[in-house]
């Protein structure tokens, strides 16, 4: 009889730090009900990180950092995080031996300020909204205040950041080297480092990509008016440095009811799930797998999983309170606009007119 080495050669692999455990995250096929029978689209498990997508962007930005000197031996990290840069963070802190020091708001889940602490991160959150920026804005804010006190303290500033960007070329080369040619890719835009990343590298290979934005109701990235915002992870009341507008053939704006639809049809038809970005972009991934001609190959950035999620996206008493229909159907398609600027949007809406909302038309 074989050995079980000899069994699992090549298959059981063994890291030395859990920094290895970053990348190489499997894709899974998603077909309907998200789109028409036949057709379908690839999703990148991101949620198969230990913290999730954003484990590689703060694992580089923290090794960049090093290498130029812009960290030293011991100094504290510091970053605004509205969650998942914050596990990330947080692994690089212990991988790399820094503390760190994550600002976020009253919107973060307690079950992840638990687990942020557990991690040995010290959590700080901000009480008040800045007039004009929001959340987002006074975080940064209280940011700036903690590195004014500490000479050596480093912030990633994931909002601008290259490096944020750059992380995700070997993202983007596991898609090419698992599915071979990608014809559109769908992705959430937050700070804008994975859609700019990915699309960046693919286009290396494949200068015909189409990419997809995906956004929530009530950010400003694309030229909506700020609205509170319900959804986490994606969305911004300010204009992150690092999207690139030019990118994007068109977006998509979803709804915080739509996008729990989503998560919950996704959970029980493919028994693979997340939290709000993954149920915005598995509505849009579908929606586009749908209308484009059989063989079409749509890839999309599922960014996370569930767990964080368990207490909102999953827990009907949060849902309720705050005006959402956990039994909803799945929204079949969206509303189509001609500019963002036409109209605010309130429900799935997509728009082919993309442009950076403070630039000279």
């Amino acid at each position: 009889m074989p050995s079980p080495r000899d069994l699992f050669a090549g298959h059981a692999a063994t890291f030395p730090c859990p920094g290895g455990l970053v990348g190489n995250t499997p894709v899974m096929r998603i077909v309907e009900p998200f789109s028409s029978i036949g057709n379908g689209f690839w999703a990148k498990l991101e949620g198969f990180n230990p913290g999730g997508m954003k484990d590689r962007p703060a694992l580089h930005m923290v090794e960049r950092a090093k290498s130029r000197g812009d960290l030293v031996p011991g100094a504290r990290i510091v970053e605004s995080t509205s969650g998942t840069l914050g596990l990330g963070l947080a692994l690089a802190g212990i991988v790399h031996d820094h503390p760190v020091t994550l600002v976020t708001d009253p919107g973060l889940e307690p079950i992840l300020t638990q687990m942020l602490a557990a991690y040995g991160a010290r959590v700080e959150t901000v009480t008040d909204p800045h007039p004009t920026g929001g959340w987002q804005q006074a975080r940064r804010d209280r940011v700036q205040s903690i590195l004014a006190a500490d000479q050596n303290a480093w912030c990633p500033d994931q909002y601008t950041n290259p490096d944020n960007v750059s992380a995700y070329q070997p993202l983007a080369l596991e898609l090419l080297a698992q599915l071979g040619h990608i014809d559109v890719l769908v992705c959430s835009v937050g700070t804008g480092g994975h859609s700019a990343g990915i699309s960046r590298t693919l286009r290396q290979f494949l200068p015909d990509l189409d990419v997809v934005g995906v956004d929530t109701v009530g950010s400003t990235i694309f030229g909506q008016p700020a609205h509170k915002r319900l959804m986490r992870g994606l969305g911004s009341s300010i204009y992150p440095e690092n999207v690139d507008y030019s990118a994007f053939s068109e977006v998509h704006w979803v709804a915080p009811s739509e996008s729990v639809s989503a998560c919950r049809t996704l959970a029980s038809t493919h028994y693979s799930t997340g939290g709000w970005s993954v149920g915005a972009v598995a509505l849009a991934a579908g929606w586009v797998a749908s209308t484009r001609s059989p063989g079409t190959v749509v890839a999309a950035v599922f960014p996370d999983g569930p767990q964080r999620y368990y207490g909102t996206v999953y827990n009907d008493a949060f849902c309720h309170a705050n005006g959402i229909d956990p039994t909803a159907g799945l929204p079949t398609a969206p509303l189509t606009i001609a500019d963002p600027a036409d109209s605010v949007v309130t429900r799935w809406s997509r728009c082919s007119t993309v442009y950076h909302p403070l630039a000279a038309r």
